[in-house]
């Protein structure tokens, strides 16, 4: 299908391209930007005034709850909610259900996905057999069968040893480790440590409980040159050791949630289930550091952290509410929200959730590596087209995902994705 975008405001944050033109898409491609031929006759042609048109959004953190938690999830809800929110690529950790250990589990789970035809799933396998922290996988396997990177999701390995057999593997074959940085015991709480959850009488997780974790791995990191993606940081502590670690020459990669980029243990509030998140919410000091952070490059990517959460899961009290908030049609405009908040040129709030996300997954694309993240002629067309003027009120109801709950509810976002393109075919238009 061909089809022309017109008059749209075109920004490609990866080549600092901004421009106010035309792009032509053929054969799941972009064949132009700017100077469109004049034999080009296009199937469709789609009106961009005062539109940005952007790269789609590529998310590093998004649990579809397929297979073993479709009451939470179902690919058809979470994949329309990707769509829905400028999404086209996106990364699932391997603790479904279940695990993703089994070349055999990948390839149906990607299969299932390619016959929705919307956004490109990039699926993490498991680092160990059941994520039991044991025994290593067939990393080599599942790299085969689609897995971009290995982790262990939510669950801490216990055995430094084993973190460091996995990482001289992985080195050995160039794979990334996605790790969250969290000490085993220090990490059962359900809130940030400090006098909030005192006040609240809430177990509580320190600070160490991710500096710990950081140190370990950075440690083992000398030793193996290993490759590391840290998930999902959430304290000021640990950013600056994020920090140091780069400046030493580690291949250290991270990323910070839409959740902990705006919000604080405040907003716990009066035992508020919809803010009980892994990790939890921190001070507004670890949320000013996190943002500053993000501003100057330290932390590479914004992610939505999506975790569709059932009705029953979550209201139950705080501390035994399941943790998770469904993210991925708010990440475009959260990007946003903080560049208008904070003074952050647009071209760095976009560049977070589109080039900087697809730069982590680097080789592990494989053929996409030039062009998902992108605009690019004879790259893929994966194209998200936003209206900045329009401003819309969090919904829970409003939301495609099966997932409803999330600390925004009743936030009014800047930013409303029109249409989300994926392979140049339209996966989403809205009515």
């Amino acid at each position: 299908m061909k089809i022309l975008i017109q008059n749209g405001r075109v920004i490609d944050p990866a080549s600092g391209f901004d421009q106010t033109c035309d792009i032509a898409l053929a054969a799941g491609r972009i064949v132009a930007i700017g100077r469109v031929a004049p034999d080009f006759a296009p199937f469709r042609t789609i009106d961009a005034t005062g539109c940005l048109v952007l790269p789609g959004l590529v998310d590093l953190a998004a649990r579809l709850r397929e297979p073993g938690h479709e009451h939470e999830g179902m690919l058809e809800s979470e994949m329309a909610a990707a769509v829905a929110g400028g999404v086209t690529s996106l990364v699932c950790p391997p603790d479904t259900d279940p695990v993703l250990d089994e070349p055999g589990l990948v390839e149906m789970l990607k299969f299932r996905a390619e016959k929705l035809h919307q956004a490109r799933l990039f699926p993490l396998g498991a680092l160990t057999r059941g994520l039991a922290g044991e025994v290593l996988t067939e990393m080599a396997e599942l790299t085969e069968s689609g897995c971009v990177g290995f982790g262990q999701a939510e669950v801490p390995l216990s055995s430094t040893q084993v973190l460091q057999r996995a990482l001289q593997y992985a080195a050995t074959f160039g794979y990334t480790v996605w790790l969250r940085p969290q000490e085993l015991h220090l990490g059962r709480g359900v809130a940030a440590s400090g006098a909030l959850a005192t006040r609240l009488g809430l177990s509580g997780v320190p600070v160490a409980a991710e500096t710990i974790a950081l140190h370990t791995i950075f440690e083992l990191l000398k030793t193996t040159g290993a490759r590391v993606h840290l998930c999902r940081l959430s304290s000021a502590a640990g950013v600056e050791l994020v920090r140091r670690a780069k400046a030493d020459g580690l291949q250290v990669t991270c990323d910070i949630s839409i959740n902990t980029l705006h919000l604080t243990e405040n907003d716990i509030g009066f035992f508020d289930s919809r803010a009980r998140l892994s990790p939890p919410l921190r001070q507004q000091r670890d949320r000013d550091a996190l943002r500053a952070a993000l501003l100057d490059g330290t932390v590479d990517a914004l992610v939505s952290d999506h975790t569709p959460v059932d009705e029953d899961a979550k209201t139950l009290p705080f501390a035994e509410a399941e943790p998770g908030a469904t993210g991925l049609e708010l990440l475009l405009s959260l990007a946003l929200k903080w560049s208008q908040d904070s003074g952050v040129p647009l071209a760095r709030a976009l560049a977070v959730v589109t080039s900087a996300p697809a730069q982590v997954l680097g080789s592990a694309l494989g053929t996409l590596q030039a062009s998902v993240g992108r605009l690019v002629e004879g790259g893929v067309g994966d194209v998200c087209i936003v209206d900045p003027r329009a401003a819309w009120t969090v919904q829970d109801a409003a939301l495609r995902s099966q997932g409803k709950h999330t600390p925004f509810t009743g936030y009014e976002l800047p930013g409303r994705v029109r249409h989300t393109l994926v392979a140049g075919r339209v996966a989403f238009e809205r009515g």
